[in-house]
């Protein structure tokens, strides 16, 4: 698209061939008529003209130059092929011949995004350090504090100087329960040789169990709508009695063949906590008597004695890859509903079948040394939260949906990232004061690289040792 200024070049010529007398009036009538009908059709200025195009014409002008001087009309003509004013071929031209009587580098860009403009807005961001943290929580109060607009901050963060962070809240840890933690996780570790560095067991004997509630859905969600677009209408009687359901998952490490195909998925089950009951009144949907999933809302020890062996226990042997020799070990926190790992029934129940399965506990307060907590129940939450429910059933059949979909590399994953914690309890003397490391898994797994164990330091393991001798 041409500029006013070619736009008006090209009339010229049409007001000679009609005999209009460009006169300087006229001319300037013309040139307004040019504006107009420029302003009418919304052509984009060219003032000043891009940078790539500046140097196309000093490149035009080095082509019709000759020791230095310019043939006659060169400027005019050029002004004309490009559509720019035959001031700014003028400027670049004198603009080259100044830098090379200088001796220094020829660059025509344009000079004007350096002077015209908003000026960018300098911020100190070693004031941010200085802001308490309870006023770092949202762009506002930072903002306020820094005595900057909230979209000079939000242009900030977009380009990377301040990031939001989630910072979750973790079990206070007593002495003793930073000793445990740190004993465990040293228990973890195996030397396989002499020669051969410190490195954690593959835990692929190991089951961890734990519960969670699922709810029928949260009382605040995100959506991304289009423009006008209506927000979906939920409702609910009471936001604090939204309906619940609470699951026992048991999951183990999944495990494949030389090839990389899936020998073992490691999905025992997940089970609902629930029972059936029936109606005690009739209603539009059902009359009274028909059996009804009602939720299990306190769990106790019997409770889960029953569903450790009624349930655990015979997916346990139906799943079990065949050739795995020695105990399998079901691994527990401390909730009281749990119960103790000499308990006479379940010691019973656990020995049936030539297999050899016991119960044993976590250190307390310790949810980053179970892979559920550590990152599979968020992952089936993400995946059950996709659906709309409306009954227990509904909630109950699209948890284990969600639990079923779930790839058998992704719960190798976390237990990856459970070895990765624990390497890291033992660097902090047994306490919660780290974050999650990430060693790039997916990277490693396209690439065939994707360790079995996490390899420890010995110094810091000499150490870690050292400590709890103290």
């Amino acid at each position: 698209m041409a500029s006013r200024r070619h736009l008006a070049a090209t009339f010229l010529p049409l007001a000679s061939m009609y005999g209009v007398k460009l006169h300087k009036a006229r001319h300037g009538a013309l040139w307004r008529y040019v504006t107009l009908w420029s302003y009418a059709v919304k052509l984009p200025k060219a003032r000043h003209g891009a940078n790539a195009q500046r140097q196309d014409i000093y490149r035009s002008l080095l082509q019709q130059s000759s020791d230095g001087k310019l043939k006659k009309g060169s400027i005019s003509d050029l002004a004309a092929q490009y559509g720019v004013s035959t001031g700014t071929v003028s400027r670049i031209w004198h603009l080259a011949k100044l830098q090379a009587y200088n001796g220094s580098t020829i660059d025509v860009s344009s000079k004007m995004p350096k002077v015209v403009g908003r000026k960018r807005l300098q911020i100190d961001l070693n004031q941010v350090s200085q802001i308490p943290l309870r006023r770092r929580t949202n762009i506002r109060s930072i903002a306020k504090s820094l005595s900057v607009s909230k979209s000079t901050l939000h242009r900030r963060i977009k380009e990377g100087a301040l990031g939001p962070y989630t910072n979750a809240i973790k079990p206070d840890l007593t002495h003793a329960n930073k000793k445990s933690r740190l004993e465990f996780c040293l228990s973890m570790v195996t030397r396989p040789s002499l020669s051969s560095n410190p490195t954690f067991y593959d835990m692929f004997n190991v089951i961890h169990i734990d519960e969670k509630w699922f709810y029928m859905s949260k009382s605040s969600k995100q959506y991304y709508l289009l423009p006008g677009e209506d927000e979906p209408l939920r409702t609910c009687k009471s936001k604090k009695f939204i309906t619940k359901v609470m699951f026992l998952a048991a999951v183990a490490r999944p495990r494949f063949d030389a090839l990389g195909n899936e020998v073992f998925s490691g999905k025992i089950g997940i089970f609902p906590l629930t029972k059936m009951e029936p109606a005690k009144r009739s209603s539009k949907n059902r009359v009274a008597g028909t059996l009804e999933t009602k939720p299990i809302l306190s769990v106790t020890k019997e409770i889960t004695r029953s569903w450790l062996i009624e349930k655990v226990l015979p997916a346990i042997r139906a799943k079990w890859p065949w050739d795995h020799t020695g105990p399998i070990f079901i691994q527990q926190d401390n909730a009281k509903p749990h119960i103790d790992v000499n308990d006479i029934e379940f010691l019973e129940a656990s020995s049936r079948d030539g297999f050899d399965i016991r119960l044993c506990f976590q250190p307390p307060n310790s949810p980053d040394l179970n892979v559920l907590d550590l990152g599979f129940f968020r992952t089936i939450q993400s995946l059950q939260e996709q659906e709309v429910l409306s009954t227990i059933d509904e909630l109950v059949s699209d948890v284990q949906t969600s639990f079923d979909r779930m790839q058998s590399h992704e719960i190798n994953n976390v237990f990856l990232t459970l070895q990765t914690c624990m390497k890291e309890i033992i660097n902090v003397r047994g306490g919660n004061n780290y974050r999650v490391p990430h060693i790039g898994k997916g990277r490693l797994e396209r690439q065939g690289n994707l360790p079995i164990q996490i390899e420890c330091d010995e110094n810091m393991l000499d150490e870690a040792v050292s400590y709890l001798l103290q």
